[in-house]
C-alpha cells in the first residue's frame, strides 16, 4: 500500500467515525492532509474516488474548493491580472507576491478566509466534508496556509480538511511546497492533527 493509500485510509477512519477523530478539539474541526508535491496529479485522481466511497457507503457529501481558484477569481476581480503584471514589470516579482497577499489578506479587498467561508454557506456538518485542495496558489509565499485554518477558526463547524503539498519535520513542523526556508510558515498550532506527517 502507498503512503498516499495509506494515509487515507486512515483519514477515512477518523472522518466516518462517531465521534469523528480528525480533532481533540469540538471548535477545531480541522485537520491537515500532507502529501509531497510531486504526488500532486496522483493525489488529485484518489481524491474523486476517496469522496465518491464517502458519499455512497456513509453518506457524507465532500465539497472540494479549489484554493488556486479562489485566488485567480479574487485577482482577476479586484484589480485584474493585467495590473498585476504591471506590478511584476515596473518593481518586481517580490512587489507582485506582496500585492496578491494584500488582496487575499486585507479587508479592504477579499480576505481568501471569506471566500472560503461563502463556499462553505449552507453546508450541514453533520452531513458535508470539506476538502481545500490546490493549495499551489499560495506559493511560494504569496499566502500562509496556518494564517487561512487561523481565519476560519471558529467561523465554521464543517469538517475541513486542508490538502497541503509539502515536507514534514516531526508532527506539526510543515515545509510548504519544500521551499527553503519555508519551515513552519505553513504549520497550524499543534491541536490540528496531521495526516501523512510520519512520511
Amino acid at each position: 500500500m502507498s503512503s498516499l493509500d495509506r494515509c487515507l485510509k486512515n483519514l477515512e477512519e477518523d472522518l466516518v467515525s462517531d465521534p469523528m477523530r480528525i480533532s481533540a478539539y469540538h471548535d477545531l474541526p480541522f485537520a491537515i492532509f500532507r502529501y509531497g508535491p510531486e504526488d500532486e496529479f496522483e493525489l488529485r485522481q484518489k481524491l474523486r474516488l476517496f469522496a465518491f466511497g464517502l458519499d455512497q457507503n456513509h453518506g457524507r457529501n465532500v465539497h472540494f474548493i479549489s484554493l488556486s481558484e479562489l485566488v485567480w477569481k479574487v485577482i482577476a476581480e479586484e484589480q485584474g491580472l493585467d495590473y498585476l503584471v504591471k506590478v511584476e514589470k515596473t518593481r518586481g516579482f517580490k512587489a507582485a507576491q506582496d500585492h496578491v497577499n494584500s488582496l487575499l489578506s486585507s479587508p479592504h479587498f477579499r480576505p481568501i478566509a471569506d471566500e472560503v467561508l461563502k463556499c462553505m454557506e449552507g453546508l450541514n456538518p453533520d452531513k458535508d466534508l470539506v476538502f481545500l485542495v490546490r493549495a499551489g496558489g499560495f506559493a511560494p509565499v504569496i499566502y500562509r496556509p496556518s494564517v487561512l485554518l487561523d481565519e476560519l477558526h471558529q467561523r465554521t463547524m464543517a469538517p475541513t480538511i486542508f490538502f497541503y503539498p509539502g515536507s514534514a519535520k516531526g508532527q506539526t513542523d510543515l515545509c510548504f511546497y519544500n521551499l527553503p526556508g519555508s519551515g513552519g510558515a505553513g504549520a497550524y498550532n499543534y491541536r490540528v492533527k496531521v495526516y501523512g506527517a510520519e512520511a
